[in-house]
C-alpha cells in the first residue's frame, strides 16, 4: 500500500511540474484537443468504431493501458479490437460522458486527464455503469492532435482488493 501511495504522489508531482507547459499556445491547442474529445464522446455514443479510432494515432506506436486484459495494447489494430469488443457488449448504444477534462499543451505534445462515465445495458439486459479515470498523451502530427498514449484506471479499495467502478471524488 505504501508503494501505491508513493506512486500516486509521484504522478501528482509530475502533473504539477508539467503544468507550465500549458502556457505555450494553450488557447488554440486546448480548443483543438477539446474538439477531439468532443468527437470521441459523440463517436462512443453512436457506437461508431471508425470515428472512435480517428482520435488515436493509426499505427503501431499507439500504447494503451486499459481496464480489460491484456494489461497493455500496443498499436492501433490491437486497440481497435478492444473497442470493438467493448461496443459489442452493449444492447443498443452506450451513454458516454466525459467530465473534469484538464489539458496542458506545448508546441507538439500535450496531456490531459478526465473522468469518463459509461452506462447502458449489456446484451443480457443487465445494467452497465462504470466510471474511470483517463490520462491521455497527445502529439500534434501535421497540425492535427492525436492520442498516442492512453491510461485508463480505477481506484482500488486496498482492504477488499476490489476496483471502485462508481468512484466519486
Amino acid at each position: 500500500m505504501r508503494t501505491a501511495k508513493k506512486a500516486a504522489f509521484a504522478l501528482g508531482l509530475l502533473g504539477v511540474l508539467l503544468l507550465p507547459l500549458g502556457a505555450v499556445g494553450q488557447t488554440g491547442d486546448e480548443a483543438q484537443i477539446r474538439a477531439l474529445e468532443d468527437r470521441f464522446v459523440a463517436a462512443v455514443n453512436a457506437k461508431d468504431l471508425d470515428a472512435i479510432m480517428k482520435v488515436y494515432i493509426g499505427d503501431e506506436s499507439l500504447f494503451v493501458f486499459d481496464l480489460t486484459p491484456p494489461r497493455e495494447y500496443v498499436g492501433a489494430v490491437a486497440y481497435r479490437k478492444d473497442w470493438e469488443e467493448f461496443l459489442k457488449g452493449f444492447d443498443g448504444n452506450p451513454k458516454f460522458e466525459l467530465s473534469n477534462l484538464a489539458i496542458s499543451a506545448s508546441a507538439d505534445l500535450a496531456f490531459s486527464h478526465s473522468i469518463q462515465h459509461v452506462s447502458g445495458k449489456d446484451t443480457k439486459g443487465e445494467p452497465i455503469d462504470v466510471t474511470v479515470r483517463v490520462t491521455n498523451a497527445y502529439r500534434k502530427i501535421d497540425g492535427k492532435w492525436l492520442i498516442v498514449h492512453e491510461h485508463v484506471s480505477v481506484p482500488i479499495d486496498f482492504d477488499t482488493g476490489k476496483p471502485d467502478l462508481a468512484s466519486k471524488p
